[in-house]
């Protein structure tokens, strides 16, 4: 048997970070045990679906190092749903109702006042043909419910059937269909929700685990009861826990609260985006990753904590510095020619210990070309003069700079801040930045002289 898996998000917004958890819970699975993953667009709902969402969504998971072995859209596949549909009608299991949502709401309120469970009582069923008739003649038009297997012989007196899994996240998990409404599984309009759709793919595609959010618990005690009405193998399922914000606020695609579109676009490497967002939550430590390979060798679905995790910001800025620090020049060749900086390995050597995302080399690769202000205090006027005299000739090399202190500090008697610091704001402008040794080699004898020039001339 060969692990299946599928991403199914809906092309109605921008994946957040949340999503991206469950689509890297996925990938990471079928990485680990050579399987396959499968990109399913659940777009049944085409008012809100649109085609930039849907490029949006593979482009991220692209971005990601996510490479679906399979996509497909559920918009291609209403002839089936309809197949299987008309089936389950024929077999008696999904039947017409045509109760409005107040009334609805109102019977629910009368089964609270008798102390019973606010489920549907199935009043549909008794419906005779003249009955619906005289509905529809009046303009009503059906919803379709699937009628649980939570009863002997008579649907109207339901008893308690429970519906046993193993979680992949969560251990030994049970939903008593005697507890639920029999689901509405397509609209007035005709359209399908979420449920039946999502099962039929699944067993066409021969998905065999599910791995998504905890707030479909409910849901697959219903959808195991659709798997065996259909005559399907039921997968395994698991369910991870759910991201909120810093703040405890559930995430959300319609908001775009933490979209990896956003995310991207504020430089972030995705290996540190994908790391927090598999770690979090779990019982191993968030920690700097190289690939997601790297990231599956240790995963283990069991390892989540059935809590909610908190996705701060401040966690990924410094997962994301660590990542940047760690990346060799092939990896970042490319992108640094894009930034208008040459292809120096010397130069990304120098700097990237000081780029909290890539980015900034853009504005270390400016320190070195210039043009800059040279910073000095009035008090170092003479120290100045004394390290423009002893600068050493051309060409310079990774030596340069402490063969220049050392002769400073035999000079002058200074050491320490007071030796660096003036050196720094002259050369450099800035009182932190990358170490100076690699870096004087990039700047040049001659620039170097200008600036402490420069400086000389600021302290007058």
């Amino acid at each position: 048997m060969t692990v299946t898996v599928r991403f199914a998000p809906s092309p109605t917004g921008r994946i957040h970070i949340g999503n991206a958890r469950t689509a890297l819970f996925n990938w990471l699975f079928a990485l680990k045990s050579g399987g396959r993953f499968i990109l399913r667009l659940d777009d049944t709902d085409q008012a809100r679906s649109t085609e930039e969402f849907a490029s949006g969504i593979v482009t991220d998971l692209a971005w990601l190092g996510v490479e679906p072995h399979e996509s497909f859209r559920q918009s291609d596949r209403f002839a089936r749903y309809d197949e299987v549909k008309a089936d389950l009608v024929a077999r008696g299991l999904l039947y017409p109702c045509y109760e409005t949502a107040e009334e609805l709401d109102y019977g629910r309120r009368r089964r609270l006042a008798r102390h019973l469970p606010p489920v549907y009582d199935r009043a549909a069923l008794k419906l005779s043909e003249e009955d619906r008739a005289k509905l529809e003649a009046e303009g009503r038009r059906p919803h379709w419910r699937f009628l649980l297997p939570n009863f002997e012989d008579d649907p109207f007196t339901p008893s308690r059937r429970e519906i046993h899994w193993n979680d992949l996240c969560r251990g030994a998990e049970t939903v008593d269909l005697s507890s639920l409404s029999d689901p509405v599984l397509i609209r007035e309009d005709g359209t399908y929700l979420y449920t039946l759709p999502s099962v039929i793919d699944d067993m066409d595609s021969a998905v065999t685990h599910i791995i998504r959010g905890g707030d479909h618990i409910t849901n697959t005690g219903v959808q195991i009861a659709i798997f065996e009405a259909l005559g399907a193998n039921v997968p395994a399922f698991g369910h991870h826990n759910l991201l909120t914000d810093a703040s405890g606020e559930g995430l959300s695609k319609r908001t775009g609260a933490m979209s990896l579109k956003s995310l991207r676009e504020q430089g972030y490497e995705p290996q540190a985006v994908a790391s927090l967002a598999v770690h979090i939550g779990t019982s191993h430590a968030v920690e700097r990753v190289a690939s997601l390979e790297e990231l599956a060798a240790d995963f283990d679905l069991s390892d989540t904590s059935r809590s909610a995790a908190k996705f701060d910001d401040a966690d990924l800025v410094s997962l994301n510095a660590k990542t940047v620090h760690a990346l060799d020049f092939g990896h970042v060749a490319r992108r640094l020619t894009d930034l208008g900086i040459p292809a120096d390995p010397g130069f990304w050597q120098a700097v990237k210990g000081n780029c909290a995302v890539l980015a900034d080399a853009a504005n270390w690769w400016k320190v070195v070309t210039g043009p800059i202000t040279p910073v000095a205090d009035a008090d170092d006027r003479d120290f100045l003069a004394d390290a423009l005299r002893l600068l050493p000739p051309a060409p310079w090399d990774g030596e340069t700079f402490r063969t220049w202190t050392l002769a400073l500090k035999e000079a002058t008697g200074r050491k320490g801040r007071a030796l660096f610091m003036p050196l720094r704001l002259a050369v450099t402008g800035l009182e932190h930045g990358p170490e100076l040794a690699p870096l004087l080699p990039l700047i040049g004898a001659a620039t170097v002289k200008d600036r402490l020039d420069a400086a000389l001339n600021s302290s007058a």
